[in-house]
């Protein structure tokens, strides 16, 4: 059988872009970002803690486009009256101050924050904050950052999910784990990255850069 060159144009088509899909559902495996603990701010609790008219200094990009690592850092104290210094300040300003720690933070500062994902503040828990010019305190506030995946709706598409689906995950390395109940964010800002905080790192030995795989159900 005799193919026309516009056929066989729309076979290689085809083919390649059956290699580019399969290539990357095949592999299911997106890159980590370990998240320290930090803190979002208000620009009114910002001017509380720093002072009248004060503006962040962005410090590096973070992965996400459009977030920064600020300059600024911030103590906190929890029931314990135990500090936690030199908590990172996040760029840029939100609608709503917010303390994203772990739970071994949680275990010094005597806090019992839930584990939510970014922005549900809801009765989450109180947390004090100490600037060189002031102090907030928030009457909630406080959260163990669930763990979640960024994508873009591409990538979404790529791995046949939606915005708030939940995903199992396998983590790679000398210290396998399954992960149960992932959150998928997605927008069409973000990178492709599984954010997870730091006890969960060192946990399963992962940092930076690690891969983790999504698992076909």
């Amino acid at each position: 059988m005799e193919y026309s060159n516009a056929q066989i144009a729309d076979l290689v088509r085809k083919v390649l872009s059956e290699m580019e899909i399969g290539g990357a559902t095949d592999s299911k495996e997106v890159p980590v970002g370990v998240s320290n603990r930090h803190i979002h701010l208000t620009k009114e609790d910002m001017e509380t803690l720093f002072g009248k008219g004060y503006e962040l200094t962005p410090l590096k990009d973070l992965s996400q486009p459009g977030q920064y690592a600020c300059k600024e850092v911030l103590t906190i104290v929890g029931p314990s009256m135990r500090p936690i210094e030199s908590v990172r300040v996040l760029g840029p300003l939100r609608s709503k101050s917010q303390v994203e720690i772990s739970a071994t933070d949680s275990y010094v500062l005597k806090v019992k924050p839930p584990v939510r994902e970014s922005g549900n503040l809801a009765g989450s828990a109180p947390i004090r904050i100490i600037g060189p010019k002031g102090v907030v305190e928030l009457s909630e506030g406080c959260i163990i950052a669930n763990r979640h995946i960024h994508m873009s709706p591409d990538d979404a598409k790529v791995f046949g999910v939606k915005d708030c689906d939940t995903v199992t995950v396998d983590v790679l390395g000398k210290r396998r784990t399954r992960w149960y109940d992932v959150q998928v964010r997605v927008h069409k800002d973000f990178r492709l990255e599984m954010h997870v905080d730091t006890d969960d790192a060192n946990a399963v030995g992962i940092g930076n850069g690690s891969k983790v795989k999504i698992v076909e159900e």
